[in-house]
């Protein structure tokens, strides 16, 4: 089957940024070079950053992507709000009800959006 196997972010401090997201997903990057970094990911696809100077063609950040992280309940998207505020992470909603589940959303160091959210009603 012809599926994505990585999904790629271009930053703009890629030492910065991979430091972000190994504090976030409590991993390191199996493929770590001056221009690229690699996370596994358990579904086996990988998060990869890329230092965006080094993009060809060019890579312009333009707000576009968002990573969702689904959790079990509506206790668990309160406790990584407060988790991630108390690490400065950047917030651009509170928690909230929305039609789709109870949800926050914060931002990487890059602009790219982080929404927390479980499906859940509790």
């Amino acid at each position: 089957m012809f599926e994505p196997n990585a999904i790629v972010l271009y930053v703009d401090d890629l030492e910065l940024s991979s430091s972000f997201y190994q504090d976030l997903l409590k991993i390191k990057p199996v493929e770590a070079s001056s221009s690229f970094h690699s996370f596994p990911l358990s579904n086996g696809m990988s998060l990869a950053l890329k230092a965006m100077h080094t993009a060809i063609p060019a890579a312009y950040n333009k707000d576009g992507v968002e990573l969702a992280f689904t959790v079990e309940n509506t206790t668990q998207v309160d406790e990584l709000f407060a988790e991630w505020q108390m690490k400065g992470i950047k917030m651009a909603q509170p928690p909230m009800s929305l039609p789709y589940g109870y949800t926050f959303l914060a931002l990487d160091r890059d602009s790219h959006r982080l929404r927390v959210v479980s499906l859940r009603a509790s």
